[in-house]
Parts: structure tokens; C-alpha cells; sequence
């Protein structure tokens, strides 16, 4: 088995857009999903996030610890929510994500983990 990320990338503005109806049909579908995919046994861990805003980046490479507040990225797409997910391979890790990305209504982007 092969653990794969699932992450979402998501425009926070459009999402300002999104009327309430709209934002209780993605939850709705999202648990449906969750449900399934923990019933399945591919589960291993998900995660919805705050608007860039909210980040804090840490950069300790140098001699002292610098925090800045805000993304470390400025792009309009960020990261909004992953899934962890553990499959045989590929094909299923794809599989799943077709399922995710109808679920959340956007994209899903789909990477192994790197192997030990």
C-alpha cells in the first residue's frame, strides 16, 4: 500500500461567492465521501484549512527564527483542505480523487509520499 495526498486547491475569493445553498451541498457531498472513504479502509487523515490570512510563515534557516504573517505563497489558489489517503497504487489513488473532487466540487491534486 502507498499513502497518497489528496489536497484541494482552492481560490478563497470565488469561494466568497458561493452562496450558503451551495457551500451545504459541498459539506453535505464532502461527508458523504469522508463516510465512504473510511468504510473502504483507505482513510488515513483529512483536514479542512482557514484562508491564507490566518497562515504564520516560519523560516529558521538562518542564525534566527523570522515569522511572517500571511501565505508564503501569493497566488491566488491555495492549499483549502487534503486527504490522506492509503491505496495499492496509482490507479486507485486516482480513483479516489475523481470521487474527492466531485465531493468538493474542484480540483484535487494527487502525490505519493515519498517511500522509506
Amino acid at each position: 500500500m502507498t499513502q497518497y495526498l489528496l489536497s484541494v486547491h482552492t481560490d478563497f475569493d470565488d469561494v466568497a461567492g458561493t452562496t450558503e445553498a451551495e457551500m451545504q451541498q459541498a459539506y453535505a457531498q464532502v461527508d458523504a465521501f469522508n463516510t465512504e472513504l473510511q468504510a473502504s479502509g483507505s482513510w488515513v487523515f483529512a483536514g479542512g484549512l482557514t484562508p491564507p490570512a490566518d497562515a504564520t510563515v516560519v523560516d529558521a534557516a538562518g542564525p534566527e527564527a523570522v515569522l511572517t504573517d500571511g501565505p508564503y505563497a501569493e497566488t491566488k489558489e491555495v492549499l483549502g483542505g487534503f486527504w490522506i489517503i492509503d491505496v495499492a497504487d496509482l490507479d486507485a489513488a486516482l480513483d479516489v480523487a475523481k470521487k474527492a473532487s466531485a465531493a468538493c466540487m474542484g480540483k484535487v491534486e494527487v502525490r505519493p509520499f515519498q517511500g522509506e
